[in-house]
């Protein structure tokens, strides 16, 4: 079959009946075709309406069904077959046509002058019967070839016949694309298509010949694809039928959507020869889906096929998208058996319009007046129930009227209601009106003569070249009598739709509502008026996954659709504020995500309290400790004369306990909000303080050594060299190198007050950067080095042998001193944000404390508890 429709696509029209003879007898196996004698072939059928004038357009027209029983047979020479079953919705169309072409003739002011007239053909669907159509309208009549030899009895033979009929310049028809496509690639008549929807005939360089009063396809996947968008469904399931209705519309469909976050769970194909089972299939499928809202793209016969099957299986939760072949299918919106499938289905649908006048014209139709008006006739038999006999009819149809009662002639269609009367919602009525006033306009543009001295500028309405019209047709740009503008883009006229829903009633059927439309790319809808499938006003909700909150990211699942994901939450520092959002947005330096994640805030400002609790213990730690000294300090002076305390330099330890009490104030320093004197205030007051505690120390051990050495014979000037003054010196001497070393450290590189950023985290840490580490390690290190001078000449006098050695009090204390500042310096690297001050401060307290208990505390017990003690003999007993 596909070699056979490439050659017809490349014989010229005029050659098509003898093309189509050689390759049909071929088929048929016929051995040699000796000699054929062309002939006039066929006159036209009798389901034909005419009406005489001037220039004459042409009609071809679907209005029978198509017999399940007859199948297509392409080794015959293509004939018409009886069809069956008028269609009064079809009907419509016919007297659209005549109602249009009679309201232009009495327009004084369209085509003056000139009569305009029809001829309408029936085609029955069937393309083969269309080509036969299309060649006797613009031929004025048909072509045949009597084959006078070799013919097999099977073959058909014709007698020659003569059929009246002046050749149209314009048709008006085919009905389905594909009909369009092989008439205007085979016989190319100038046409304008009421219902050839597809996009493949808007391209002028294959079809330039072609007119539509129809949008292409795609405007309506592209309606459909917005209506998903604008409703969030972003999980859907498409059926559409095998063809380019379908094939076509589900791509555009698909290209509208895609990087809009919408997927398609499945697209199922349905083919016409297989209905039945493809329908069964459907069904399972869409029973089987998570998604909630189906796209189905077919005629209107095949969907009710597939609601039929869904109501066997009680699938009644799902929302359908109609597309317009069956959003406004009288024959599936009645019917009882599926209502409660189909309730609630949103469809895009022709737009439709008014004809004033037409319904007055359909009801005063009557055989009486019209009677070789082959339509009306079997319309009026079929709602009569009654036979209209005539003389010229014969044959099994005559019988068959014959079983009917005659009509009495009263019948009439004023009181009819039916689908034929019925003009509130005229769709493809609409566009058969609107491409009969094209071609109008296109006919008085071509007919006017706005010079008649010249003739030659006039066309003449008995001889009008499609050519010329089709010029004209390109140019129409008009107001429809209803107000409308009209013209074309191409072939196209401006998209509209009607977003029609299908809603229930208290009477049973479903109902037709509008509920809003679609004008080019706009869309306006009325949500307020539609009702769901769920019998709600809630939209349905139809998704792979739930859009993921403000707060988390989407994270695609591994081997599935994108619109099937995880929600992951933000991290730290992280936000997003919007839904469904694909990443995460970090905060500015200076901010960071709340709790929910959806916001940045700006960090709070941390440094060490004295209003939190870190702050408070630290601060009650250094006011005892310092109170303690002070304690310490008093007893001291109220039992200065005792051996106890003159016996261990008393001047010494008054200035121990005064360094003493300065170190648990100076970590007093660290505490609170850092600025730039309290930076250089404490590192200063730390380093100073801590040298005069030791120096002390260290003083003292040596004065301890010294005193035992003098002991010895000859050794008696060396207590010259430690005398009070010495000593009060040497912790000058010592304290004033710190002094100058933390001096010259602040005048040249001082801590400064920083803003820690380092630390991730909600809080800005506010510290005392140390804008030069090696200050800071020349004031440790001295301490160090003082600290470890003095545990090294303690643990040398440990042994002295006094019952009270002053050398091992000092050797533990040091002891202590260092391990704790040895411990500080891992500690103090490693702590994060204002956990690095805690670090000090403790090591501050926590040395200063040592020292304080190791040096202090024995002395104090045998003072206040063990007085018995605290005399020259016993502290000198060995």
């Amino acid at each position: 079959m596909s070699w056979f429709l490439w050659l017809l696509t490349r014989w010229p029209s005029s050659a098509f009946p003898l093309l189509l003879v050689i390759i049909v007898g071929r088929q048929m196996g016929l051995e040699v075709v000796q000699a054929m004698v062309c002939t006039r072939w066929g006159a036209s059928s009798n389901r034909s309406l005419s009406q005489d004038g001037d220039v004459i357009i042409g009609g071809l027209l679907n209005l029978y069904y198509i017999p399940s029983a007859i199948e297509q047979d392409f080794t015959k020479l293509p004939r018409y077959e009886p069809c069956t079953g008028l269609d009064p919705q079809t009907l419509k169309h016919v007297y659209a046509m005549a109602f249009a072409v009679e309201e232009i003739n009495r327009n004084s002011t369209l085509l003056p002058g000139v009569k305009l007239g029809y001829r309408i053909l029936e085609s029955c669907g069937r393309w083969p019967w269309a080509l036969q159509a299309a060649l006797s309208l613009i031929g004025g009549n048909t072509y045949n070839c009597n084959l006078t030899a070799s013919m097999p009895h099977s073959a058909t033979y014709r007698e020659p016949r003569e059929a009246a009929g002046m050749p149209v310049p314009l048709v008006i028809g085919a009905v389905a694309s594909t009909t369009a496509k092989i008439l205007s690639t085979i016989v190319a008549p100038l046409s304008i298509s009421y219902m050839a929807s597809c996009p493949c005939l808007s391209d002028r360089t294959k079809f330039p010949n072609i007119f539509r009063t129809i949008p292409s396809d795609v405007y309506q996947a592209r309606a459909m694809a917005r209506l998903a968008l604008h409703f969030h469904w972003t999980w859907m399931g498409a059926v559409v039928v095998n063809n380019d209705y379908g094939q076509l519309a589900i791509q555009v469909f698909q290209e509208a959507v895609q990087g809009k976050g919408v997927c398609l769970e499945f697209i199922e194909t349905i083919h016409r020869q297989t209905i039945v089972s493809d329908a069964r299939r459907v069904a399972r499928t869409i029973k089987a889906s998570t998604a909630k809202v189906i796209l189905i793209f077919c005629w209107y016969t095949d969907a009710k096929k597939i609601f039929l099957e869904l109501a066997k299986i009680n699938v009644t939760d799902r929302q359908f998208l109609a597309s317009e072949a069956w959003s406004t299918s009288e024959d599936v919106l009645q019917d009882l058996a599926i209502s409660k499938v189909t309730n609630g289905v949103l469809g895009v649908a022709i737009r439709s319009s008014t004809i004033p006048g037409f319904q007055n014209y359909l009801r005063s139709l009557h055989p009486n007046h019209r009677p070789y008006d082959v339509f009306l006739k079997d319309f009026w038999q079929n709602e009569f129930g009654c036979s209209l006999l005539s003389t010229s009819s014969l044959g099994k149809e005559s019988r068959q009227e014959a079983s009917l009662p005659p009509c009495s002639g009263t019948e009439s269609l004023e009181g009819v209601q039916n689908h034929f009367t019925d003009t509130s919602q005229l769709r493809v009525t609409y566009n058969v009106y609107l491409a009969v006033y094209a071609a109008a306009h296109a006919l008085h543009s071509l007919l006017s003569c706005p010079n008649k001295d010249n003739s030659s500028t006039c066309s003449s309405p008995k001889n009008i070249k499609p050519i010329e019209l089709l010029q004209h047709l390109n140019k129409v740009n008009v107001t429809t009598p209803q107000g409308e503008m009209f013209y074309f883009e191409g072939a196209d006229i401006p998209a509209k739709y009607d977003l029609v829903n299908w809603q229930s009633t208290p009477d049973g059927p479903l109902k037709l509502v509008l509920i809003g439309r679609v004008d080019g790319f706009d869309l306006h809808l009325n949500e307020s008026a539609i009702q769901w499938s769920t019998g709600s006003n809630q939209v349905p909700v139809s998704v792979c996954s739930e859009s993921c909150p403000p707060g988390t990211r989407k994270a695609n699942r591994k081997g599935e659709p994108i619109c099937c994901f995880d929600c992951i939450p933000c991290a730290d520092g992280e936000i997003s504020n919007i839904t469904g959002s694909l990443h995460c947005d970090r905060c500015p330096s200076e901010f960071w995500s709340n709790v929910e994640q959806t916001a940045c805030v700006r960090r709070q400002v941390d440094f060490l309290s004295f209003n939190e609790t870190l702050g408070i213990t630290l601060t009650t730690a250094a006011v005892s400790g310092a109170t303690v000294t002070t304690a310490v300090f008093v007893v001291f002076i109220y039992y200065r004369q005792t051996p106890m305390v003159r016996a261990n330099n008393s001047e010494l330890s008054f200035l121990l306990l005064v360094s003493l009490k300065l170190c648990f104030l100076c970590s007093l320093v660290f505490i609170g909000r850092p600025s730039v004197w309290a930076c250089r205030f404490q590192q200063a007051a730390f380093g100073i303080s801590f040298v005069l505690c030791v120096s002390c120390l260290l003083v003292k051990t040596l004065v301890v050594l010294a005193v035992f050495r003098s002991a010895r014979p000859g050794a008696e000037t060396l207590m010259k060299w430690f005398g009070p003054g010495q000593q009060r010196g040497s912790v000058f001497f010592f304290t004033c190198i710190q002094v100058v070393i933390c001096a010259v450290w602040l005048s040249l590189s001082p801590p400064v007050p920083r803003r820690d950023l380092g630390f991730q985290g909600s809080k800005v840490t506010l510290e005392c950067a140390m804008a030069s580490v090696v200050g800071f390690s020349l004031v440790l290190g001295y301490i160090g080095l003082l600290a470890s001078t003095c545990l090294l000449l303690a643990f040398l006098a440990r042994k002295l042998p006094d019952n009270f050695n002053e050398a091992k009090l000092i050797t533990f204390s040091m002891l202590i001193f260092c391990a704790v500042w040895v411990a500080f310096v891992p500690a103090y690297v490693s702590s994060p944000g204002k956990y690095v001050v805690a670090v000090e401060i403790f090591a501050i307290l926590a040395s200063s404390y040592g020292l304080l208990l190791c040096i202090f505390a024995p002395k104090c017990f045998i003072i206040l508890l063990r007085p018995e003690k605290n005399t020259k003999k016993h502290l000198m007993a060995r």
